[in-house]
């Protein structure tokens, strides 16, 4: 039986993208329509989306537009054009958007302190929109709320009150965000060729960012000077990079510092763009004798038995497997104490870094070709031992999909390729055909990050 060992790897140049996806003006009037077909279905009149910096994903699903400063909304009714309510800074900025929509502008979205001299009321601009008193109005923010949540009822809504209160005057308004990011109905949950290739886009950068880091780090420069190592090129993130060394690698979450890293620390890292999102962890060392007294049996106690897991999971996953058969696997690996893995061992990625999850205890949720899915398995030992960690992207396609992303897409139809050679070939991790991975550092870890070419592998 094979097993984790670990071996000297050359990791091949997957490349970067010469090509930038784009989604056509064509789709995004497809996802208005299925959107509103959705809503009609649940027994709805109208939806309106809500968006801002950080919960963009679903307004810019129907309509190209991200928000850069100020909350939006997206008004959409059947059988007339559907409406944005953008502040002053979005006003010009949406129209480089793909979409089709009409602006009314809504200078209360506006930051403090801007203009408001031409600001209308909001419930005169929903009415502009198309609301009126008595509709059943579906708000779709970017959270759904269920049983685990104590008293939560449909009218939860995660929208702020200045908005939400309009819309109640007029109507009873519910909360439909599920329609967008249901893990098995939601229209967010399976992805057309142009959006995954948008992704794999994003993950190659984000991975490269990683790897770039992986492979220059050196003790004794800053955390800032590690993360600048990133080359960052203007894509827009998912999430704050993180980068930190030391006692404050065991959060996970921090931005880097001016902290100077040390030989023998732990150390983690994550850069995330819109579509994908890449993370790694490890001990700044060269081998097991520079680790800490007491924990030299890092990778026999820690790194081997999760590499074993990570790579069951990869040889797992595909269409029609579900959510729960992956989560019982990862607990089947790691479900000692000892390794405190809490959190879903995986979910759907989307513009937002995590859409929702199929993978949870007994889930029924099949997976599905056009599903675009983040391995994300993160021990919390809480212990000298620190943690591991391989967080990458990919996306289920099957035959027919495969063919149109490989004749829409050659290029980085060849990156995927190159990745799952390296990784049956050089890893040893046998994929199902319908599996692509984003990310050019795939299941790549080197738990020393001094000698990043040492890696772990099945034999």
């Amino acid at each position: 039986m094979s097993k984790p060992v670990l071996i000297e790897a050359g990791l091949p140049a997957f490349g970067e993208p010469t090509v930038q996806p784009t989604i056509p003006a064509a789709t995004h009037r497809t996802r208005v329509a299925a959107a509103l077909a959705a809503a009609d279905a649940a027994g709805l009149d109208a939806l309106v989306v809500y968006g801002d910096r950080e919960h963009a994903a679903n307004v810019t699903y129907v309509t190209g537009y991200d928000p850069r400063f100020e909350e939006t909304l997206f008004v959409a009714l059947p059988g007339r054009r559907p409406t944005l309510l953008l502040g002053n800074e979005g006003w010009s900025y949406a129209e480089t958007a793909l979409g089709e929509f009409d602006r009314l502008l809504c200078q209360s979205f506006s930051l403090p302190g801007q203009p408001r001299d031409r600001q209308q009321p909001l419930p005169v601009l929903l009415a502009e929109a198309g609301l009126r008193p008595g509709m059943r109005i579906g708000a779709v923010g970017w959270k759904v709320f269920g049983i685990d949540d104590p008293g939560a009822t449909a009218d939860w809504l995660d929208l702020p009150d200045f908005i939400a209160q309009p819309l109640r005057a007029l109507g009873p308004t519910t909360n439909a965000t599920a329609l967008f990011i249901a893990p098995d109905t939601g229209l967010r949950a399976i992805n057309d060729v142009d959006q995954l290739a948008a992704f794999e886009f994003a993950a190659t950068y984000a991975s490269q960012a990683v790897r770039n880091v992986l492979f220059g780090l050196r003790p004794g420069m800053t955390e800032l000077a590690a993360a600048r190592l990133m080359g960052l090129n203007g894509l827009p993130l998912s999430c704050h990079p993180m980068l930190s060394s030391g006692a404050r690698a065991a959060f996970g979450l921090p931005s880097p510092s001016a902290k100077p890293i040390a030989r023998g620390e732990p150390f983690t890292l994550a850069c995330g763009l819109q579509g994908g999102l890449t993370a790694r962890a490890g001990f700044v060392v060269a081998d097991a004798t520079e680790l800490p007294l007491g924990i030299q049996d890092y990778v026999e106690k820690l790194a081997a038995p999760y590499f074993a897991a990570i790579v069951d999971w990869y040889e797992t996953v595909g269409i029609g497997v579900t959510g729960g058969d992956l989560f019982a696997l990862i607990h089947r690996h790691l479900g000692d104490p000892f390794f405190g893995v809490g959190l879903n061992p995986g979910h759907l990625i989307h513009l937002d870094e995590w859409m929702h999850s199929p993978i949870y205890r007994d889930s029924p949720i099949p997976l599905r070709s056009g599903m675009a899915i983040q391995i994300d398995v993160i021990p919390a030992t809480h212990s000298p031992w620190f943690t591991t960690n391989i967080e990458d992207g990919i996306a289920l396609a099957d035959a027919p999909l495969r063919a149109a992303f490989a004749t829409a897409y050659p290029e980085a139809w060849a990156r995927i390729t190159a990745r799952r050679a390296f990784m049956q070939d050089v890893l040893g991790i046998r994929l199902k055909p319908e599996v692509l991975p984003f990310s050019n550092i795939p299941a790549y870890l080197p738990p020393f990050l001094l000698t990043p070419t040492r890696v772990l592998a099945m034999r």
